[in-house]
């Protein structure tokens, strides 16, 4: 698949998934995806942990507590912590969102469904999988990915018009610099 199908193929797949196993090779891939992405200063601050163990995985399902999440056959843990670049500014929001995106791409690229959860595991839940995984304490798991293969195709979110949100040389214009209409 080329970059621009699995960028307009890519959707937040939220089961059910088959019972086909992600391979250690495809999952090696999804976090060599993660990990390959762009970080602010180079400071690198997203790990990634790769789940393909079976009570692992119902572990951190059951702390997500959503049945879908049960048929995942892997998943993966984006993991960080507040660091500060030389410039005084924390660029680790920006970088494990990068790496959730290139997960995602990686993903559709491979036929796998996935989802970014982020918001439903903050705080407690997060904490939880963090001691699941082993993760010091000093470490926040920030987003929880369960991967799988779709047992069906899932919906494909409508995207407005490009006219309704991309423009050239103006916010709402038409293409042309010409006038401040445009």
């Amino acid at each position: 698949m080329d970059t621009m199908n699995a960028i307009r193929s890519r959707k937040s797949f939220r089961g059910p998934f088959t019972d086909a196993p992600v391979s250690r090779e495809d999952l090696t891939e999804l976090l060599e995806a993660g990990y390959s992405a762009p970080s602010g200063c180079n400071l690198q601050t997203t790990k990634l942990i790769g789940v393909d163990d079976p009570e692992l995985l119902a572990g951190l399902a059951e702390i997500y507590n959503h049945e879908w999440a049960k048929g995942a056959t892997a998943a993966i843990l984006l993991i960080g912590s507040f660091t500060m670049s030389p410039s005084g500014v924390s660029y680790h929001v920006h970088d494990y969102c990068a790496a959730a995106e290139n997960i995602y791409l990686a993903a559709a690229d491979k036929g796998l469904g996935t989802v970014w959860i982020e918001g439903q595991i903050r705080g407690e839940r997060a904490e939880k999988m963090g001691r699941l995984l082993g993760v010091p304490e000093d470490q926040t798991v920030y987003v929880y990915m369960p991967v799988g293969y779709p047992a069906k195709p899932g919906p494909q979110a409508k995207k407005k018009p490009f006219e309704e949100r991309a423009w050239f040389n103006r916010y709402g214009g038409t293409g042309s610099c010409s006038s401040p209409e445009s």
